[in-house]
Parts: structure tokens; C-alpha cells; sequence
């Protein structure tokens, strides 16, 4: 599903984002990736949305070689993927419906399926009661169900989340963190990256860990805190 081989990133400042990295992720699987800042957790993130480009290695998601892809191909690899980050990135003036149909307008689905998937999505994460509601009258944990809405509607086999839970009190941010269990108990499979220790140690689910760009640990059903 997610194949990583010898991945290697050195920013145009000679700054290394990582080092060497080889990782592979079955489908259905749910993985966190861990790690301090400066560990090499949004680089790795950002190599697996093609945001920028390894300086070596190879990198196949969905069976997809995503270095040798021209520009034109990237949109249809990311229709492969399901993206949350912590600070939501809704766009304002549009409702939590129209922000969750926008993502389905982009691919340009069917307006049928528009409005038969949106509510069925918006229903499984609760949202079902604030269609017309605009974000700014959202709570926190209320705009990160709707960015997690948006993310899954078109199905994607693949759901990655960069720090989800961020800017959330700990109770809402559990409260994210079942959603995305039960999304992976869907057959999705799950990225999170996250520096939240509690989480990572309660879910018991794959614990990848990074230092200075390189994985130090890699262990199932591992916790943030296990001995290295």
C-alpha cells in the first residue's frame, strides 16, 4: 500500500529532512508516526502527498511510483488520499456541507452522489445536526469532524493525519482519535502523525519513530514511551 525504499531529503539549505528511510505499510493497517520536533515526521508526511520530492530513493503508494510522476498525474494520486492537518484548513465561507461536497465537486462526481454521500458522511461523524452551519460557529473538535468528513467522502483507500489533534482539548481530541479507528475498522488505512504520548500508548496500534531523520523503532502494538 505504502512502500518507502531508501528514501532520502536534503533541502536546497543542505538541511537533511531524512536520512535513508525504508517503510512499508500493508492496506488496512493503522501506523503512528512519532518523534520530537525536527525528527522528520512532515518531511516524511510531505513526501507521502508529493508536497516535495526525495533527493534519493523510491517511493510507491497504491501501487503509484510517486518520484517519476509528471505534474499533471499528482492530482490523481492524491485522489487516492485522505488528508486532516491540526489546523483544519476549511475554507470559511462555505458551510460544512458545501465544504464537504467541494471535495467531491473537485473530482467532479455526480451531483446525485454528491447528495447522497455528503449527509452519510457528515452522519458518521456526527455532524449531521450543523449541515448549514459555516465553520467560524464550530467548535474546535467540530471543525476537525468536518475536515475529517471532507478527507474521507470520496472513499480514499489511504487517510493520512498530521498532528489531528493539535489544537484539541484531550477529550475531544480521544473523541477524533476513536473516529479514525473506526474509519481504519472500515479497511482504511491510517497515517497519523502525532506527538501525543497518551494517545499513541492507549491505542496500542504500529509505532514508527524518527530521530534526526531516521527510524529508530519500528514495533506493533508499541507505545510512544517503550524502551527503545
Amino acid at each position: 500500500m505504502i512502500n518507502l525504499s531508501h528514501v532520502t531529503k536534503i533541502y536546497k539549505n543542505g538541511t537533511e529532512g531524512v536520512r535513508d528511510i525504508t517503510l512499508n505499510i500493508d492496506r488496512g493497517e493503522f501506523v503512528f508516526l512519532v518523534g520530537s520536533s525536527g525528527s522528520g515526521k512532515s518531511t516524511l508526511i510531505k513526501l507521502l502527498l508529493r508536497e516535495i520530492e526525495p533527493t534519493e530513493g523510491m517511493i510507491n503508494i497504491n501501487k503509484i511510483d510517486t518520484v517519476n510522476l509528471v505534474q499533471k498525474q499528482i492530482p490523481y494520486l492524491r485522489r487516492n488520499l485522505g488528508v486532516v492537518f491540526q489546523d483544519f484548513r476549511l475554507l470559511p465561507n462555505k458551510t460544512v456541507y458545501e465544504n464537504v461536497a467541494f471535495a467531491m465537486q473537485v473530482i467532479e462526481a455526480p451531483s446525485k452522489l454528491i447528495r447522497r454521500n455528503v449527509p452519510a458522511v457528515l452522519s458518521l461523524v456526527g455532524l449531521q445536526n450543523k449541515l448549514r452551519a459555516y465553520p467560524r460557529e464550530l467548535s474546535g473538535g467540530e471543525q476537525q469532524r468536518t475536515a475529517l468528513a471532507r478527507a474521507i467522502v470520496n472513499n480514499p483507500p489511504i487517510l493520512i493525519a498530521d498532528e489531528p489533534t493539535g489544537n484539541l482539548d484531550p477529550e475531544t481530541a480521544w473523541d477524533i482519535m476513536c473516529l479514525l479507528e473506526e474509519i481504519n475498522l472500515r479497511g482504511t488505512t491510517v497515517v497519523v502523525a502525532t506527538h501525543a504520548r497518551d494517545i499513541v500508548d492507549a491505542m496500542q496500534k504500529r509505532v514508527v519513530m524518527l530521530e534526526h531523520g531516521r527510524i529508530i523503532r519500528d514495533v506493533d502494538k508499541g507505545r510512544y514511551s517503550d524502551e527503545i
